[in-house]
């Protein structure tokens, strides 16, 4: 199948779809990511999502290695950088595609290659106790392309990046926890039941104010700490007296659930 895109309310649930391949993205696969990331980033409706995969083996493994070249063989040599830096990356949201919506990682497994950096392009990563997570590219005389280089380092201290980057030995789900590659860790049973449990206590949150609070830290990340502060300032003015702020006091004093707007 590829991808199976569902939703339970306000959230969306993306599941990679290939356990015989253990959800290693190919072609077709990619095409389906890029539909379900626009699709969540359109439907006012969606609040969160969430990525996991499917089985019990593995969140994925990274890029299908018997279909590799049709990635990066269809741009002329002289020109892939040009067009990979328009294109959205393999995945879609690696690289040039802003959903602009919280995306919670449900890590059920092996995550490699590919598999971890669509992971760390997600905004809250939960990982199964049996969970694996490595960028093992330099084995394959290539490097993590897919902004393994950049968000592995933002995610966790550089010399520990750089050692999972240049051994290319992938790390336990504890040890992941611990540097602080992934938030939380669950018994594989309750790692989907707690991925759901987190996504409807985001959804359930006015979708203005969260999608405000995720621009201001996804922006201020890249910019100094002055240029972060006024990036705050001008994402939260707005929600100050705005509707749902003003439902949200108005429902406090009448002790009742507050009604957002969508």
């Amino acid at each position: 199948m590829g991808i199976r895109f569902e939703t339970n309310g306000p959230v969306a649930w993306i599941t990679l779809d290939r356990p015989e391949a253990l959800n290693a993205i190919d072609p077709e696969s990619h095409t389906q990511l890029l539909n379900a990331w626009q699709r969540v980033r359109e439907d006012p409706q969606i609040r969160v999502a969430v990525l996991t995969g499917a089985g019990t083996r593995a969140f994925c493994s990274g890029v299908d290695l018997k279909r590799v070249g049709e990635f990066y063989g269809q741009p002329p040599a002289g020109h892939r950088v040009e067009v990979w830096n328009r294109a959205p990356g393999i995945g879609g949201i690696t690289r040039n595609l802003e959903v602009g919506k919280p995306i919670i990682a449900a890590i059920n497994g092996v995550c490699l290659g590919i598999g971890l950096e669509m992971a760390l392009a997600c905004d809250i990563r939960l990982a199964s106790s049996r969970a694996i997570l490595g960028l093992p590219e330099v084995r394959w005389a290539i490097i993590p392309g897919q902004g393994g280089t950049q968000r592995l380092p933002r995610a966790i201290p550089p010399s520990m990046a750089l050692e999972m980057i240049l051994t290319a030995q992938p790390i336990e789900a504890k040890r992941a926890a611990e540097i602080g590659l992934v938030n939380r860790v669950y018994p594989p049973t309750r790692l989907l039941p707690e991925a759901r449990k987190m996504a409807q206590t985001i959804a359930a949150h006015p979708p203005r104010a969260v999608q405000a609070a995720l621009a201001a830290v996804r922006r201020g990340l890249s910019v100094p700490l002055d240029q972060g502060l006024r990036i705050e300032q001008e994402l939260a003015d707005p929600l100050r007296d705005s509707p749902d702020n003003r439902e949200a006091r108005a429902a406090f004093r009448e002790k009742r659930p507050p009604r957002w707007q969508a």
